[in-house]
């Protein structure tokens, strides 16, 4: 979890920890929406879509698509596949 954590604590889960829910493998996953409007994850990552785009390629998370906007992609699940 080297691009989404800080201070070893991983920022997905953290964004997530009251808006999260499981898929049927049991991964768990945010949507793009919360993430975007959580105020460490912004303040954090002032790069936020980049970052995300960074942790799609090296398979530590993955969305439908290929960039997340704001408003647009509200809705759509970043799902993390390592813990």
């Amino acid at each position: 979890m080297v691009v989404l954590s800080h201070f070893n604590q991983p920022i997905v889960s953290r964004a997530a920890a009251q808006n999260h829910h499981k898929d049927a493998d049991g991964k768990t996953s945010v949507k793009f929406g919360v993430l975007f409007n959580d105020d460490q994850c912004a303040n954090l990552f002032e790069a936020l879509v980049g970052t995300l785009k960074a942790a799609k390629r090296k398979k530590i998370i993955t969305f439908e698509g290929e960039l997340l906007l704001q408003g647009v992609h509200d809705n759509v699940d970043v799902i993390l596949l390592q813990d």
